[in-house]
C-alpha cells in the first residue's frame, strides 16, 4: 500500500445510497427546528460574499463592498459577513474599501476554477494575493492528477499551494460535481486534510455541478474522523448553487447533526454565495 492508500484506510467507507438515507433522515428529523430566524441569522456570519465575474472591475468591486460596511453594526443581533471573496487582481480593491470589523479578505487562485496551468504560475499568483492582503486563499484540487489516482501530483501541489499562502488560510475545493460519487469525495476530503488544507470545500460553480448535501455529509464525516483520529478541526465550505434560506438551513443542520456544536462557527464553516445574503435578510424580517 502507498501512504496514500494507507491514510484512505483509516477513515470509514461510504456508499452512496447510505449517504443520501443519512442526509434524507438528517433533513427530515432536523429542518422544522433549525429553521429559525436565529438559525438564519448565524448562517449570515458564516457567508463569503463572491464576485468572480468575467467583467468585475475595480470600481464594481468597491460598489459591492459598500453594503457590508454600510450594515456595520447597525443590527448588534446580525453579524456582519465572514469574508468577501474576489479573484486574486481585486484583493487589494477590497483591502482599501473593506471598513467593517472582523470580515476578512478572501480570494481564488491557483488558475480557477479549472486548475489547468503550471504550478509556477499557480503559486506566484497565490503569493501575490497574500501579498496583497489576502487572509484566505481558494484553490482547485488538481482533479487531472487526482482522477488519474496521481496522488503524489495532488498532494505535492497542495502543500506547495499552502506554503505560499504563508499565514493566510487555505481552502482546497474538491469540485464535488465533478467527483461525483462518495468515494471519490471521500478521498478528495482525506488527500486535501492530509497535505495542509485549512479548509475543504465543495465546488466552483462554475463548470460543475455545484454543492450538494450529499457531498457535504461525506465532507463532514471525514471532517469529524480526522479530528477523531488527530485531534485537530479543520473547516468546511459549502459553494456552487446555494441561494435560499432554506439551502442554507438544510446545509446548517447537516454540520450541527455530524460534527457538533464545535463546528457552529465561521472559523470553521462557511457558505459562499452572492445572492444567499440578501435570501436570508428577507427571511429574517418576514
Amino acid at each position: 500500500m502507498s501512504k496514500y492508500d494507507e491514510a484512505f484506510a483509516k477513515f470509514e467507507s461510504m456508499t452512496d445510497e447510505a449517504v443520501k438515507t443519512a442526509v434524507d433522515k438528517i433533513v427530515s428529523e432536523n429542518y422544522d427546528k433549525y429553521n429559525t430566524k436565529e438559525v438564519m441569522k448565524f448562517l449570515i456570519g458564516t457567508i463569503d460574499l463572491t464576485s468572480l465575474n468575467g467583467a468585475d472591475t475595480e470600481e464594481h468591486i468597491a460598489r459591492f463592498v459598500q453594503p457590508v460596511n454600510d450594515k456595520d453594526g447597525q443590527d448588534p443581533t446580525i453579524p456582519s459577513v465572514a469574508a468577501i471573496c474576489v479573484y486574486p487582481n481585486f484583493v487589494k480593491t477590497v483591502r482599501e474599501t473593506l471598513t467593517a470589523g472582523g470580515v476578512r479578505v478572501a480570494c481564488v487562485s491557483g488558475c480557477f476554477p479549472a486548475s489547468q496551468s503550471f504550478i509556477e504560475v499557480k503559486l506566484a499568483e497565490t503569493s501575490l494575493a497574500v501579498r496583497d492582503g489576502a487572509d484566505e486563499v481558494d484553490i482547485v484540487l488538481n482533479m487531472g492528477a487526482f482522477l488519474s489516482d496521481d496522488y503524489e501530483t495532488a498532494a505535492n501541489e497542495i502543500e506547495e499551494q499552502k506554503t505560499a499562502c504563508r499565514n493566510a488560510h487555505l481552502k482546497v475545493i474538491l469540485e464535488t460535481g465533478a467527483l461525483k460519487t462518495a468515494e471519490l469525495i471521500r478521498k478528495a476530503s482525506i488527500l486535501s486534510l492530509f497535505s495542509g488544507a485549512d479548509f475543504i470545500k465543495t465546488s466552483t460553480g462554475k463548470e460543475y455541478p455545484g454543492a450538494s448535501l450529499e457531498a457535504a455529509y461525506v465532507m463532514c464525516s471525514v471532517l469529524k474522523q480526522y479530528y477523531q483520529l488527530y485531534g485537530k478541526r479543520c473547516g468546511v465550505k459549502f459553494s456552487g448553487g446555494i441561494r435560499s434560506a432554506e439551502e442554507a438551513v438544510k446545509y446548517y443542520a447537516i454540520v450541527r447533526e455530524v460534527l457538533g456544536e464545535e463546528w457552529l462557527t465561521p472559523e470553521l464553516m462557511r457558505i459562499g454565495a452572492s445572492s444567499l445574503l440578501g435570501n436570508l435578510e428577507k427571511a429574517i424580517a418576514g
